[in-house]
């Protein structure tokens, strides 16, 4: 290997390992801040916290990939360009491609490995993440609690609260049943206000209600007498109460990931395929029964169900059994103003029966055929998914090593803000495509590759530009290029 490969590698080595672990950090840190109510307040182990973090990391490492490639690639060329060793690797007869060469099989390989990594182990880190996520979600019952809605987490107890103030914590409208004697509801508390807390030891679930009323029926002396019929109750009133419910078995009990295992992000290649082809098999089938079903309606009716017709005798059966079939032309028009008419109006009435049942048919279908459709085209996005992230890498690398050597500039200033807006408008064209591809507006192909095919086109062209020395990143440029403009427009209109 020449020097040159040598100095080109390790100067593009150490910006891609730093720009890398750098944009992790900053998805990651965009995926905490989606699901901090979540994580927050729950008393979570530094190991639970570790793992966690670890398995959304590497979840993220396929989106990682091609924006630190950019932006190595940019950071790179322009530092070399800044410096004047790429102007001294031209003069020496070297042309930009062959600088880029050791780069291009590096980046090629970091492709390859990216298609591996997402196919082999982000559907594993996936279903760990979402597994554990969930775990934490449900671990702290008096922050899941929705207002309006009976909560039946707390084993042996049922809540509901009227609403909550996120500021103070403050529940309202409480309401508690109490099933841990299994005899339904014979207990039941009512406050106005109050406030819910787990203990120190997280072993325990702290309520403090004011102002409130308690209804507890008293099953024991009813069994006494069998005769009675009115339910004996007692009834307490209480301006404070303080309830202590046992969290035993409420730490983090992990869920068995099994029942995750059919989401699309959890699965690779092979199992998407497998499912693209059963639910693309599915869909045939129910649109064939459909379609089946309605053809029925309107013309495999019976052909006297509008009409009764006059039974044959005996001698013109006879006659009609002697010839051969023959075919006859019907107008229904004609055959329609033959009808009298009552018989025209029984016509019309069933005509809008068979209709209106169609209708009814299609209509009940329509939801259960758009969800197998939404569901379908979740698995086809994911597959396409695999193979655009990996590619992707080659194609920012083409896009951020001329865009480096045109800029001049190195650094973590211009190159950042350079190769941010080229990912948001690759990320923007992208999440379109995808959009158009979830409400059926396009195929998956065409949705999901969109934004690559825009991408491979500016890729080449600053490619090209930057192997020919181009000044398109030169302001001054422009600046000729409106006064020429200017000197024609003058020019032509006689402007002196």
């Amino acid at each position: 290997m020449k020097k040159l490969h040598l100095l080109v590698i390790k100067s593009f080595i150490g910006p891609f390992i730093l720009t890398f672990f750098f944009v992790v950090f900053v998805l990651l840190m965009q995926f905490l801040w989606k699901y901090i109510d979540d994580l927050i307040g729950k008393g979570l182990e530094w190991d639970i916290i570790s793992e966690f973090l670890l398995y959304t990391s590497a979840s993220l490492v396929p989106m990682a990939l091609p924006l630190a490639v950019l932006l190595a690639s940019l950071m790179t060329f322009g530092n070399l360009a800044e410096n004047l060793e790429l102007l001294a690797f031209k003069s020496s007869g070297i042309s930009l491609v062959r600088i880029m060469a050791p780069l291009m099989v590096i980046t090629f390989l970091i492709s390859v490995a990216a298609f591996f990594f997402a196919n082999d182990v982000m559907p594993v880190a996936n279903l760990k993440m979402r597994s554990l996520l969930y775990d934490i979600q449900q671990q702290r019952p008096e922050l899941t609690i929705r207002p309006g809605v009976f909560d039946n987490t707390l084993e042996g107890y049922s809540i509901r609260i009227g609403e909550r103030d996120n500021r103070t914590n403050l529940l309202r409208d409480i309401w508690i049943y109490d099933h841990t004697g299994d005899k339904g509801n014979v207990s039941v508390t009512v406050a106005d206000s109050g406030y819910m807390r787990m203990s120190a030891d997280e072993k325990h679930l702290l309520l403090t209600l004011y102002n409130g009323r308690s209804y507890i029926e008293l099953q024991d002396q009813k069994k006494e007498d069998r005769h009675i019929r009115d339910y004996p109750h007692r009834r307490d009133r209480f301006d404070k109460q303080e309830m202590i419910i046992e969290m035993t078995g409420f730490g983090l009990n992990r869920t068995d990931e099994r029942l995750f295992r059919n989401s699309y992000a959890m699965m690779n290649l092979s199992q998407l395929k497998h499912f693209d082809d059963s639910l693309t098999g599915d869909m045939i089938k129910f649109n064939e029964k459909i379609r089946t079903t309605v053809d029925q309606s309107l013309t495999g009716k019976p052909k006297n169900a509008l009409l009764a017709l006059p039974l044959p005798s005996n001698d013109t059966a006879e006659v009609a059994a002697e010839q051969e079939p023959r075919v006859v032309q019907l107008h229904v028009d004609s055959a329609f103003n033959e009808l009298t008419k009552l018989e025209r109006r029984r016509a019309i009435t069933q005509a809008i029966n068979f209709a209106r049942s169609s209708k009814s048919f299609v209509s009940s279908n329509a939801s259960t055929g758009a969800w197998k459709i939404n569901r379908l085209r979740r698995y086809q996005i994911e597959i396409h998914r695999k193979f655009t992230l990996s590619l992707l890498c080659l194609i920012f690398f083409f896009a951020g090593a001329p865009l480096g050597a045109i800029i001049r500039k190195g650094g973590l200033g211009l190159p950042v803000i350079v190769s941010v807006l080229l990912f948001l408008i690759y990320y923007i064209i992208s999440i379109t495509g995808e959009k158009f591809v979830r409400e059926n507006l396009m195929q998956p192909f065409w949705g999901m590759w969109l934004s690559t095919f825009i991408m491979i086109p500016v890729s080449i062209f600053l490619t090209y530009k930057a192997a020919n020395d181009s000044v398109i990143m030169n302001i001054e440029t422009y600046f000729i290029w409106l006064k020429k403009l200017n000197d024609r427009v003058r020019k032509f209109l006689r402007i002196p």
